[in-house]
């Protein structure tokens, strides 16, 4: 029997409604697999318990973090309550960079046609990989302060070698586990970091010479994505870009709602909805848990057990077949079902 210790920050907001959804599929997981077990830690952080104690990321939570085999986040942060330097309250972007989660991966998939805002796509002609880096690019410079009164304020992008090397080479392994084919998304023709970020793609892709590369600037990027993002496998491309355009794939795809993701490293793997904390929701019993109870399937994947990984096809599969029923979906999603009840419907579908 294998045993998986899991942290579990259910966060602000919406957070805990989605996280409770997707505990309830890990344990539907857990009861129909026989050699593995979930032991999780619920632990406190995010704005509330800023709000509460003074502190967003208590490092008791940390340590227990720190020592799980995986993290199941919920959501973090809210509009209203801000730090010192008068940015939201945001533990998980502590996290990545603690535990150098450097690699971030954002999946996007067409379950069915009408959940896309275009035309002529049916399920799964979309269907490509965002990886993002974590750690550097123009977040590097969320924690300076600024005053009221200063006439300017600057913001650093930082592009490293050591954190390009080891973002591109997880990103090319990604794509050879695909379709083979790589794309870089810089601004190489303007800002001397991102040639520099060029610069070091050519140099890991000749590591890789059976995926296939291309280079685009982020603005184009932006247009081919509405335009034929058929086209796309895995997209490569530093912390901002990858924020942006994340939110934009998902619009392609039916929403946020249907966004996971996970931040990985060497060590540790984050495991989190794409969305935000949505308070204008919360308590409402209205928001789309799929995107965590995806991410769980990722979580799953990441552990690399045989049984986990029999767990993340089955969670990946009653997604798909709950979603091909158009009134088995969140509000969201054009549906009536709640947040309790979405996550029953994927339990009930699950075949193990």
């Amino acid at each position: 029997m294998k045993a998986y210790d899991i942290a579990v920050l259910a966060g602000d907001g919406i957070g805990p409604e989605v996280v409770r959804e997707a505990l309830k599929v890990l344990r539907c997981v857990e009861e129909r697999l026989d050699k593995v077990r979930f032991e999780t830690h619920e632990l406190s952080a995010g704005a509330g318990e800023y709000l509460r104690n003074g502190d967003p990321f208590p490092e008791e939570s940390f340590e227990c973090a720190n020592s799980c085999d995986a993290i199941l986040l919920g959501a973090m942060g809210m509009p209203d309550v801000r730090g010192p330097r008068g940015t939201e309250i945001a533990p998980q972007l502590d996290l990545r960079e603690r535990l150098e989660l450097y690699c971030g991966l954002r999946p996007l998939r067409l379950f069915h046609e009408d959940l896309t805002p275009l035309r002529a796509y049916r399920r799964g002609e979309i269907d490509f990989l965002i990886v993002r880096e974590n750690t550097e690019g123009l977040f590097f410079s969320r924690k300076q302060r600024y005053s009221s009164d200063d006439l300017e304020v600057r913001d650093i992008l930082r592009i490293s070698r050591v954190g390009s090397e080891r973002l591109f080479r997880a990103a090319f392994r990604e794509a050879e586990n695909r379709r083979g084919r790589l794309t870089l998304v810089d601004k190489s023709n303007v800002l001397p970091s991102m040639a520099f970020f060029r610069e070091i793609f050519g140099q890991i892709s000749a590591e890789f010479p059976e995926v296939q590369t291309e280079r685009i600037y982020v603005d184009a990027a932006s247009l081919y994505l509405v335009q034929r993002p058929q086209d796309f496998d895995v997209i490569v491309t530093e912390n901002l870009f990858g924020d942006i355009l994340s939110d934009l794939a998902a619009g392609l795809v039916g929403g946020m709602g249907l966004a996971p993701s996970a931040d990985v490293g060497d060590h540790h793997g984050m495991f989190q909805p794409s969305h935000g904390s949505a308070p204008d929701i919360a308590g409402q019993g209205a928001a789309n848990p799929l995107a965590t109870i995806l991410s769980v399937a990722m979580m799953l994947e990441w552990l690399e057990h045989p049984e986990t990984l029999r767990g993340a096809a089955a969670i990946r599969q009653a997604v798909e077949g709950v979603l091909q029923e158009s009134e088995l979906r969140t509000r969201d999603l054009g549906g009536r079902l709640s947040t309790t009840e979405m996550g029953d419907r994927i339990v009930e579908a699950m075949e193990l």
